[in-house]
C-alpha cells in the first residue's frame, strides 16, 4: 500500500477537499463548483430516513463520516492512513486545524479547517484498519459507504467479498470509484477484466442487488492553478436476503 496518504502535503490537500470553503479550493469563476462537497453528496446517495449503525470505509480525514451520522446512531470511520485518522479525530473533538495550501513556485499559505456546520460528531469515532482485513468484531451495519477506496487496494477483491458479512439483509452499500486503476496501488492481475461496474456487478451478484449508478465529479486543488478533477461512479446496492 503507498504510504503518500500518510504525508503532510497529502492530509493538506484532504482537509481541504473535504472541509474547505468553496473560495477556498476554487476562486475561479468558471471553475466547475458542480464537483465541490463530494464528500457530502456521495451519502446522499443513501434512501432517506435514520438507522441504527452506518460504516464509512476509506473515510479519509472524515467528512463522509460525520455526514452519515447526520442519520445515524453510530458511526464508525476507517482508513489504512494513520495521518488521516489523526486528522479526522481532531476535527471530531472540536479542533481548528492548519493546512500548508501549496500556491506556486514553493510558496505556500495557511488554511484552518475546522468543524463541519450541522453535522452532529456524537456517535461517530474512528479507527486505522486495512480494507482488505478489517476486523471481526466490527458487526453489521445498516448502511456501509466507500468512496475512491476500491481502484486503490491491492487487492480489492478481499475487500468486496467482505461486504455480505458487513450490511445487514435489506442494508444499502454505496461505492464510489473513479476506475483509476494504477499498478502503484494494483498489480494488473488484480484488476478488472473490462468495464468496473460490470466486474462490480459480477463480484456483488450472489449478494446484493444494483439498485441505482450515477456520476459524481469529485475536484481536489492541488496549486493555485492546478486542480485534479475527475468523475467518481457512485454505484448503490441493497443486500439481498440470504
Amino acid at each position: 500500500m503507498s504510504d503518500v496518504y500518510e504525508t503532510d502535503r497529502y492530509v493538506g490537500e484532504y482537509l481541504l477537499f473535504h472541509y474547505g470553503k468553496p473560495e477556498e479550493i476554487l476562486p475561479w469563476e468558471d471553475g466547475p463548483a458542480a464537483a465541490l462537497d463530494f464528500p457530502v453528496r456521495t451519502v446522499g446517495h443513501f434512501s432517506k430516513g435514520s438507522v441504527e449503525r452506518s460504516l464509512d470505509v476509506g473515510c479519509a480525514v472524515g467528512r463522509s463520516s460525520f455526514e452519515l451520522g447526520r442519520t445515524s446512531g453510530e458511526v464508525i470511520g476507517i482508513d489504512f492512513s494513520r495521518a488521516f485518522i489523526t486528522a479526522a479525530e481532531k476535527i471530531g473533538a472540536g479542533q481548528t486545524l492548519s493546512c500548508q495550501r501549496l500556491e506556486e513556485a514553493g510558496e505556500v499559505t495557511t488554511v484552518n479547517i475546522g468543524w463541519p456546520g450541522g453535522t452532529n460528531g456524537d456517535g461517530v469515532t474512528f479507527e486505522v484498519g486495512d480494507a482488505m482485513n478489517l476486523r471481526d468484531e466490527l458487526g453489521k451495519f445498516d448502511r456501509v459507504h466507500a468512496a475512491n477506496l476500491v481502484c486503490r487496494l491491492p487487492e480489492p477483491r478481499r475487500f468486496l467479498s467482505k461486504l455480505a458479512s458487513l450490511v445487514r439483509n435489506g442494508g444499502e452499500l454505496v461505492l464510489a470509484t473513479p476506475c483509476t486503476w494504477l499498478e502503484e496501488f494494483t498489480q494488473k492481475e488484480n484488476w478488472p477484466k473490462g468495464r468496473t461496474l460490470d466486474w462490480l456487478k459480477k463480484e456483488l451478484a450472489n449478494d446484493f442487488e444494483l439498485m441505482a449508478v450515477a456520476d459524481e465529479p469529485f475536484l481536489i486543488r492541488e496549486t493555485a492553478r492546478k486542480f485534479q478533477w475527475t468523475v467518481s461512479m457512485v454505484t448503490k446496492w441493497k443486500r439481498l436476503d440470504p
